[in-house]
């Protein structure tokens, strides 16, 4: 093995002379608004549902928290529950996020824990449990479930999740309120039930009716949505009435998305990505960004178009959860030892979504990670003429490094800024990675 990697180098160094590849350094300009006071959105928020004309007094309501990155998610929870209390309620967390954690109790509680939310930061306890109680069946028959604690203990439901796209599907409602409700709410059964529908009539065909469902039993109360800027900073936040979920979702994915980041190019023919990891992206890689879905019954984006991807890294935050490690076209050797197959295979069997918990090709080291890409992704060999870019992960998108190829879809833009000192990109000739180049 090791022989032929030492000639099948030798090979390309002479085809692509990589020691010329040169990349210059790109600001991107994206509009990052943010809200003015969290805590006066909050409690208005929460406010504006009416909840003590609706509910008895010293009712228990359980708030729902996902394990997504959110921004200022333990603060925002906080606050909601001492704005409940406010309110003369007694409110408690139930974990809601389907199979994560490794799809236990404790495993769900300790996820939590890690992203800062834990009974003394919320001022609530955490009452975490994989049961589920069948709530009703859907118009074809299938069975749709919710967790039993908030069904049965609780005298109301409140729904907190962020809006934005979503990474397996398009569509006018995405990660919102009514997926918190169907996968995040049904725990490891209720996830893997509706991922599995997702087969035969895709999400938008799953979710809004699950969602129904759900909502008919009169149990939710309210919710409370949160949107982020690119920065993934609190934008706003939406405090939304059980019969308006629907129309929230399609109103706040539409706002989500335009606040997206983006790359600013159609086409290329190499990306290299130093980090991938679910505090990223749920995909650990964003398909919003890289314009690769992977996901049975959804069609794949139209843009970007890129041939190839390289992935360097899973970042240590994501704790061996390499789900869309399957989206990059070859990873390093370092990337794919950090896997933590288990939890990977878990959240991707739960998802319907194999393709993206196998690994890419190996590659021994950085340089042949990107010798390899050129020579399948793009039909130049000399690297000045390869449409590549490099960036730190598809969250951080207002600095990247590209060819000398892109710089003419670059100049004129006023959004973008290229720094005119080129970075030469050279590599350790013991191991063979990239020797930092960076710069923030």
């Amino acid at each position: 093995m090791t022989h032929a990697n030492s000639l099948f180098d030798t090979h390309i160094e002479s085809w692509m002379n990589l020691p010329g590849l040169t990349l210059h350094r790109v600001t991107q300009v994206i509009p990052t608004p943010v809200v003015d006071d969290l805590a006066a959105a909050v409690r208005r928020e929460i406010g504006s549902l009416r909840l003590p004309a609706r509910l008895p007094p010293g009712a228990k309501v359980a708030v729902t928290a996902g394990s997504r990155g959110i921004t200022n998610i333990a603060r925002i929870l906080a606050l909601a529950v001492g704005e409940l209390k406010a309110e003369g309620f007694t409110p408690f967390l139930v974990p809601a996020m389907g199979s994560h954690g490794g799809a236990t109790g404790e495993g769900q509680k300790e996820l939590l824990a890690r992203i800062g939310i834990t009974e003394e930061v919320v001022g609530a306890p955490i009452r975490s449990s994989m049961e589920v109680v069948e709530v009703g069946r859907d118009s074809h028959g299938v069975p749709v479930y919710a967790d039993r604690t908030a069904w049965t203990e609780a005298d109301g439901i409140l729904v907190v999740n962020r809006a934005k796209p979503h990474t397996e599907f398009s569509g006018s409602i995405a990660s919102g309120l009514l997926k918190m409700l169907v996968i995040g709410l049904g725990k490891h059964r209720g996830a893997l039930t509706a991922h599995k529908q997702t087969l035969s009539r895709a999400f938008m065909g799953t979710l809004p009716e699950m969602g129904r469902v759900i909502l008919a039993g009169g149990h939710v109360v309210g919710g409370l949505a949160i949107v982020e800027n690119y920065r993934e900073e609190t934008h706003s936040v939406h405090g939304v009435m059980p019969e308006d979920f629907e129309a929230a979702d399609t109103r706040l994915t539409a706002l989500s998305t335009s606040l997206l980041g983006r790359l600013p190019f159609e086409d290329l023919d190499v990306l290299v990505v130093d980090w991938a990891g679910k505090e990223i992206s749920g995909n650990g890689i964003d398909p919003n960004v890289i314009g690769r879905r992977m996901f049975i019954g959804e069609p794949e984006p139209t843009s970007p178009k890129i041939r190839r991807i390289f992935l360097r890294d899973l970042t240590p935050v994501t704790h061996g959860n390499a789900l869309g490690i399957g989206l990059a076209d070859f990873c390093t050797r370092r990337a794919a030892q950090q896997v933590d197959f288990y939890t990977t295979y878990t959240n991707a069997i739960t998802a319907m979504i194999p393709e993206k918990g196998r690994l890419p090709v190996v590659c021994e080291h950085d340089r042949q990670g990107v010798e390899w890409s050129i020579l399948t992704g793009s039909p130049e060999l000399d690297p000045a003429l390869v449409r590549l870019a490099w960036i730190k992960n598809t969250r951080d998108l207002e600095t990247f490094y590209v060819s000398p190829a892109l710089l003419p879809e670059i100049a004129g833009r006023g959004d973008l800024t290229i720094e005119s000192q080129a970075t030469q990109v050279t590599f350790n000739p013991t191991s063979g990675n990239v020797v930092p180049f960076w710069k923030d």
